[in-house]
């Protein structure tokens, strides 16, 4: 990075850490943490997404759609986080490859499963072997957005349909009174309400997501975890210009500050949102927010 950093071994402690901080793999960590931010950017929407289609389908007079969405979201959050994001990618991946496999190669005479492997035509490969090292990042990545965004999906579920069961009945019973259809009191009536009852549980379920991020390491992403363990590791001169001790430690410290300030950020932005959403609701927190007001 600095024209000073040609022979490291002559430089002073300023110097030195200037140019160790500035190196390739140290600006891949500082982007690692855009790479979690991006997942929750993304993730987030999409397992809300998840959630309320799987409550909205619990909910449903289909009996059939009812039994999806209860099953959904029973069975996922009834599966441990780790057993699942390893099975699922594992078995989503070759899932596509099958697939793939079974379109551009049906002259295939070789049984696919030999033993423990799993071996498919070049063709079929996610992504292909010649393709560009950025195409296999994202579709690690895409693939751990998925995951995370079924799992949590599950909880999202599961705290949407509650707040959906605490709506007052007699609301609902009023607006289809009114001639309302059942649908237009789902939309205007019930989903408006919802959100103050269901915000404590998303707000804790967002904290735990923010909290789970660290398993994009056991998904074959680079995250901050990856870059900790491999930067922080014992260094000698043999093998880096760079040579230091155990210092994970203090990649991991950074990590725990970096994950507190996060979520400090998060809990001032949800309690700004709660309050926004309490304004004028007949709860608890609604009729404090009266009181103060008079």
């Amino acid at each position: 990075m600095f024209s000073f950093c040609t022979d490291p071994s002559l430089l002073a402690t300023p110097a030195w850490f200037a140019c160790y901080l500035t190196t390739g793999k140290l600006m891949l960590f500082y982007a690692s943490f855009g790479t979690v931010l991006l997942l929750l950017a993304i993730t987030a929407p999409i397992a809300l997404g998840f959630g309320f289609g799987a409550a909205a389908a619990a909910r449903s007079r289909i009996l059939p759609l009812s039994w999806f969405g209860k099953i959904y979201i029973a069975m996922v959050r009834g599966v441990p986080d780790i057993v699942f994001f390893l099975f699922f990618v594992i078995a989503l991946d070759q899932g596509i490859e099958y697939l793939r496999h079974k379109i551009k190669c049906p002259d295939w005479d070789e049984p696919i499963r030999q033993g423990s492997d799993f071996i498919v035509c070049a063709a079929a490969k996610m992504p292909l072997s010649t393709a560009p090292q950025a195409w296999h990042e994202v579709y690690g990545f895409a693939l751990a957005v998925l995951t995370f965004a079924i799992v949590f999906g599950a909880f999202a579920g599961n705290v949407l349909f509650g707040a959906m069961r605490a709506v007052p009945q007699a609301q609902l019973e009023t607006a289809e009174a009114y001639g309302m259809t059942h649908r237009q009191t789902f939309w205007r009536i019930l989903v408006p309400q919802m959100w103050i009852y269901a915000l404590p549980g998303l707000s804790n379920l967002w904290m735990v997501l923010v909290k789970a991020t660290p398993l994009l390491f056991l998904l074959g992403v680079e995250d901050i975890v990856y870059w900790a363990k491999e930067l922080g590791g014992a260094k000698t001169a043999r093998f880096t210009d760079y040579p230091h001790g155990d210092w994970r430690v203090w990649y991991f410290l950074g990590l725990l500050i970096f994950y507190l300030a996060f979520t400090r950020v998060s809990e001032i932005v949800l309690d700004r949102i709660t309050a926004r959403l309490t304004h004028g609701q007949a709860t608890a927190a609604g009729e404090a927010q009266r009181k103060a007001a008079a």
